[in-house]
């Protein structure tokens, strides 16, 4: 699966039903090769660089299910951190 499958997803809470957004980005464990966590925007953005400068960092085990148009997860409490545009690379 490429990142552009993901991206095409929207990411739904089975917690609480919430639509979280759409993957923008992954974290990546280059030493065992493989996906740590997806990286979903909170708020709107255009072009990746205008907007609220936070996103959800949703671990790969809290994934319940890939389908065909959704990403199921389950958060009970979502890990956020501010963006490279939002605090100038400091994370």
């Amino acid at each position: 699966m490429k990142i552009s499958d993901f991206q095409a997803k929207d990411v739904i809470n089975i917690v609480d039903g919430k639509k979280l957004g759409h993957v923008a980005d992954l974290e990546l464990d280059l030493r065992q090769g493989r996906i740590d966590a997806i990286v979903v925007p909170v708020g709107t953005r255009m072009f990746g660089i205008f907007g609220a400068g936070e996103d959800v960092v949703i671990p790969w085990r809290s994934i319940v299910k890939i389908g065909a148009d959704v990403v199921l997860v389950r958060l009970e409490e979502a890990r956020t951190y501010k963006t490279l545009e939002a605090d100038n690379g400091n994370r």
